[in-house]
């Protein structure tokens, strides 16, 4: 792992936290975003008592503007992205997503829009910096990791049966392989990550449910339970730093064994 690597994270809690702590703790330098302040400000006192830091700021990422800010920004501080680990996306309950006759159309819209076209907007912007950039020591000029979600492949329907969300997700995967293929040339790694179930601020409705904790027992049996954000965060590290460094275009699905249980 390249001692002075310089990353970007979408998000500012649960997978988004905990893999900012591991890359700070390995001497990276981190630039997040959040959408609210008061995440963000969380996060930063916590890594302050860890000793670490991470450099940040706030906005919505379905603003391209704001997208455009945070890769700028981060250029001219550091000179160069190592990395991108997009994260940041939302439940679209609340506006109307669930099962496909019932979702709405602002469900659908709202959903994709913060799942899936953010994440089309960060890949754009940081690969048109990746691909100026002189590659680094190892030859390679950048990786990039995109959050999707078992969901995309292992539907549940009894407790997870949201049609948007599992449709971004599932964009999310093809969206990584074809752009795999095409960047693979220039020395770009893009691959995707797909978790269960983890304790995030997004599961919290799942998580506090007695009948979804007990179902999980069995759904997820390696961990017996929900995981910790942090079991999935170091998946994430090992597809962002070299250890990874021949794994491109694919999906590594991260579930405690929800997928084959």
């Amino acid at each position: 792992m390249r001692t002075k690597g310089v990353y970007i994270i979408t998000g500012a809690s649960g997978i988004a936290a905990e893999t900012i702590k591991l890359l700070a703790a390995a001497g990276h330098r981190v630039f997040f975003i959040g959408k609210e302040a008061a995440q963000c400000e969380t996060l930063a006192d916590e890594l302050q008592k860890l000793y670490l830091h991470a450099d940040y700021m706030t906005g919505d990422l379905t603003d391209v503007h704001v997208v455009q800010q945070l890769v700028s920004v981060c250029v001219n501080k550091y000179g160069r992205i190592e990395g991108l680990f997009n994260v940041a996306g939302i439940s679209g309950r609340k506006y109307g997503d669930g099962p496909l006759h019932e979702c709405t159309l602002e469900g659908w819209q709202v959903t994709l829009n913060n799942n899936l076209t953010t994440q089309f907007q960060m890949c754009k912007c940081v690969l048109n910096q990746m691909l100026m950039q002189k590659p680094d020591e190892n030859g390679m000029r950048g990786v990039i990791l995109n959050m999707s979600s078992v969901l995309a492949f292992s539907p549940e329907a009894r407790n997870f049966n949201a049609i948007a969300y599992a449709t971004s997700k599932g964009a999310i995967i093809s969206m990584t392989k074809a752009a795999a293929a095409y960047y693979a040339k220039d020395k770009i790694r893009i691959n995707a990550i797909a978790p269960g179930l983890a304790f995030t601020n997004m599961s919290a409705r799942a998580s506090e449910n007695e009948e979804i904790v007990a179902y999980m027992k069995e759904k997820q049996p390696l961990a017996g339970a929900t995981m910790p954000a942090k079991d999935v965060a170091k998946s994430a590290v090992f597809l962002l730093n070299d250890n990874s460094c021949m794994i491109t275009g694919e999906t590594l699905t991260v579930d405690a064994g929800w997928s084959i249980s």
